[in-house]
């Protein structure tokens, strides 16, 4: 069961920490057995409470995960190398579309923002014991989010969207829960789920979102998360209309035990209106970067949702990092008060490129889908063959293989550098690379 290795020690700590080292070490493998807690109990002379606290231990760690009647075994390890570094390399010459980043011209300068933070904080300078979320950061926040139909919820401030979703299942779930997530999907959440020692199981979507019966399916499974992308969603591009937000709430609705996370990833640089599916169930967060909209190195969103949510989120935050910088989170509020984004320009940008190179790739017989955001996601047959001919065409896009998780092949094209004069060109490669593509959608 354990070839060569011998799991030693008398206390619990001892024995999880002999696994750990062996897991660590490669001694023991993902997927390989330990020993039933009895057996190892009597091999190691103690009681069998000292194995199943270990075994517990080792569970909340992510390390190992019980299946059933087959017992404990090794967790699949997180890939060593993270999604986002799936991709290929832009030599000189080659126009790279790959990368997901907004479009420098569309953000704001950031100088004035910071300088009035700066000013601010000569005035009223940031000091321990203070609150984590600044006043008027938070009233702004709320004002939005009610301008939006979000249920009423405590504003917290997080290091990016990521971050808060990362924190928000902590604040809820344990190693072996399932997650139903979007598929095709964001690369980070896929990365980060099973990191956490937690269950993927994917949802098929289409350009309003995730399948109702996608969905359904996945709350008979047990899921004990649902993570949605309200807007923008990457790569497709999908946004939850109103008609599908109503269908997933009823669902929802019949789950109320389930927590529900949703990522308004296109915040401020799309032009529809959201629907968000809080407040049906008894848990439910709702997070908003500034990545897209102002720029990825201010590392700031805000994060809302039911009280005991937010509450479990900053007090566990408190043990860390303590807060996100009150100097960005000024910074913030002056690019909002100052309209440093006007946020129906940016959405008019990025959608007639989108909608161009869609209707572009349609007219040549290939299926590209991109209702809003920044990105364009092509279907294609054999992903590894169209991201080559690509590249040795001039184009470096992003392998599907960076959002999957069982849905079929295809690419991603983000739009934000490209020009009027870049779309019938990169069209015409993508139409040679890939191919018509059969009418489906995306899994």
């Amino acid at each position: 069961m354990l070839g060569e290795y011998r799991i030693v020690g008398r206390r619990a700590a001892e024995i999880a920490a002999s696994v750990e080292r062996a897991v660590g070490s490669g001694e023991l493998t993902p997927g390989q057995s330990l020993p039933p807690m009895r057996e190892l109990a009597a091999g190691l002379g103690i009681n069998p409470n000292t194995v199943a606290a270990a075994y517990r231990t080792l569970r909340e760690r992510g390390i190992i995960e019980t299946a059933g009647r087959r017992g404990s075994r090794v967790r699949p390890r997180p890939a060593t190398t993270a999604r986002g570094s799936i991709g290929v390399d832009a030599p000189p010459g080659v126009r790279d579309v790959s990368a997901g980043n907004p479009d420098p011209a569309l953000l704001p300068p950031l100088h004035e923002a910071l300088a009035a933070a700066a000013r601010h904080h000569a005035e009223h300078p940031g000091l321990y014991g203070q609150a984590a979320v600044d006043p008027e950061f938070a009233r702004l926040a709320r004002v939005g989010l009610d301008a939006d139909g979000v249920p009423a919820g405590p504003v917290a401030v997080t290091s990016g969207a990521l971050d808060a979703i990362e924190r928000v299942l902590a604040a809820h779930l344990r190693p072996g829960d399932a997650v139903a997530v979007e598929d095709p999907g964001w690369g980070g959440l896929l990365d980060l789920v099973p990191a956490f020692g937690l269950r993927s199981v994917p949802m098929r979507l289409d350009d309003d979102g995730p399948l109702p019966g996608e969905l359904e399916r996945a709350l008979r499974a047990g899921v004990r998360a649902v993570v949605v992308t309200d807007r923008a969603q990457n790569p497709t591009g999908a946004s939850v209309g109103e008609a599908r937000a109503a269908e997933l709430r009823a669902l929802l609705a019949d789950s109320p035990e389930v927590l529900v996370v949703e990522d308004d990833h296109g915040h401020r640089i799309v032009d529809l209106p959201l629907y968000p599916l809080a407040g049906v169930t008894e848990h439910w967060a709702l997070v908003r970067s500034t990545a897209k909209a102002y720029g990825p190195d201010l590392r700031l969103a805000v994060l809302t949702g039911d009280a005991v949510t937010v509450d479990r989120v900053t007090g566990r935050q408190r043990l860390g990092p303590g807060w996100v910088s009150r100097l960005l989170q000024r910074a913030v509020v002056q690019l909002w008060t100052s309209d440093a984004v006007d946020a129906r320009t940016v959405a008019r940008a990025y959608g007639a490129r989108r909608d161009a190179l869609v209707r572009a790739l349609a007219e040549r017989g290939v299926e590209a889908h991109g209702r809003s955001g920044m990105n364009v996601w092509v279907p294609v047959a054999d992903e590894t063959g169209a991201v080559a001919r690509l590249l040795q065409a001039g184009w470096a896009v992003a392998p599907g293989a960076r959002f999957r998780v069982a849905a079929p092949p295809g690419v991603r094209l983000t739009v934000s550098e490209m020009t009027a004069d870049d779309i019938g060109p990169v069209a015409d490669a993508v139409a040679a690379a890939a191919g018509p593509a059969p009418a489906r959608g995306y899994g």
